[in-house]
């Protein structure tokens, strides 16, 4: 075996999710949306993945806003947002 084959360091999806800082439900989604690239291991009934390192700091350096950054969720849409203010305001209470 070469020096790169033993340098490989393979981590568990609980270790990956470690190593980025988030949740693994949520790598586990980047990885189904293409974001973050694993290899599922065979022979398991349930999907089984492992991650590289090397390929965990190239997706962040590749696409820190697509990974690690979600937008922020709302509510409301702004038009119902609005709405509701004015709703509350004649109402007399606050929201």
């Amino acid at each position: 075996m070469n020096e790169e084959t033993n340098r490989i360091e393979w981590l568990t999806a609980r270790e990956a999710a470690a190593y980025l800082k988030c949740k693994p439900r949520s790598l586990l989604l980047w990885v189904r949306q293409g974001k973050v690239k694993a290899y599922a291991l065979s022979g398991a009934k349930r999907r089984v993945w492992r991650f590289r390192r090397e390929d965990l700091d190239r997706a962040v350096l590749e696409c820190p806003a697509d990974v690690l950054c979600s937008p922020t969720p709302t509510v409301l849409s702004p038009a119902k947002a609005g709405r509701d203010r004015a709703t509350s305001a004649t109402e007399g209470r606050l929201i």
